[in-house]
């Protein structure tokens, strides 16, 4: 190849690098700049946003703020979309609409829409691609396009504690009580009680916890230990350390043991080999005496 051709091709490659890094710089720097917080709104005037609330950069569709409250310390994803009423502009009244409690985590391109009132409870969980929505389509007149029928709205209230897994999603009407789990892609209308696991397309509760008698049906794996209060993150990565050591150690001796168990049945093997020869041997004798007895037998006669 040419040196000059060299040269351009070096030059490419270094442009491309450099381009990279710069975009990724201007990204992370957009990200951080472009995240809204109850210090840096971005032009977004929610009716409230608590303390320690971060709305990701890009934030999805976003309208009727002023009738949107979010509580503390709750996380947001990108492309989250978040509305209140039909379109924007519209007066929506003097009470909230969309209500999101303390410690609300909403996952990447989850979508709540409030045309009429939603309550999202405290330390609720929502996987990627959750769909909240109090607004569904009617189809009563078969003659129109549904599209263009008027849409039926019923309030949506999830409580506190609740885990959401990915793609699920909440119809019109629903309530769900504390600390709810609805699996990953399940369809949820209706009421569900506390401590309930709901799972299915319409969702059915598949598991409950009551205080007579405790998860029926029962679990199939331990509960996780917690980490106790007041442990430091010295002590989590002492504590981490021992027990890969230990770990390891248990290896070793398995691993000594499998040898062990290996020079065992080696010998046994030899053993065995050993004997085997031994009886060939023997009946290779036996067949040597049998011969020699009738040559003789056959000279004597």
């Amino acid at each position: 190849m040419p040196k000059n051709q060299n040269t351009f091709s070096s030059l490419t490659t270094l442009r491309r690098r450099v381009a990279g890094r710069i975009a990724h710089g201007v990204w992370r720097w957009m990200r951080q700049a472009g995240a809204v917080t109850d210090r840096t709104t971005g032009g977004l005037r929610f009716g409230a946003i608590g303390e320690g609330t971060r709305l990701a950069f890009p934030q999805g569709t976003v309208f009727g703020e002023p009738w949107i409250r979010l509580g503390a310390c709750c996380i947001i994803a990108e492309q989250v979309t978040l509305t209140a009423g039909m379109l924007p502009g519209l007066d929506l009244g003097t009470e909230p609409v969309l209500v999101l409690g303390d410690g609300v985590v909403l996952g990447r391109d989850s979508h709540v829409i409030a045309d009429a009132p939603i309550t999202i409870g405290n330390n609720t969980f929502c996987g990627p691609g959750v769909y909240i929505t109090s607004t569904n389509h009617s189809y009563d007149d078969p003659h129109e396009p549904i599209g263009r029928q008027w849409p039926r709205s019923e309030p949506v209230e999830i409580g506190p504690g609740c885990w959401l897994g990915t793609g699920a999603v909440i119809l019109p009407g629903a309530r769900l009580g504390r600390n709810v789990v609805v699996a990953a892609g399940s369809v949820v209308r209706g009421e569900v009680p506390d401590h309930a696991v709901v799972a299915g397309a319409p969702a059915r509760i598949v598991r409950r916890w009551t205080e007579e008698t405790g998860w029926q049906p029962p679990l199939r794996t331990p509960p996780p230990v917690p980490i106790p209060d007041g442990m430091t993150s010295g002590q989590l990565r002492a504590l981490a350390e021992f027990a890969e050591a230990e770990q390891r150690a248990a290896d070793a001796e398995q691993h000594a043991a499998d040898a062990e168990q290996a020079v065992a049945d080696a010998e046994q093997a030899v053993a065995e080999a050993q004997g085997a020869a031994a009886g060939q041997d023997a009946a290779a004798g036996a067949e040597r005496q049998r011969t020699a007895d009738a040559a003789a037998a056959g000279r004597s006669g």
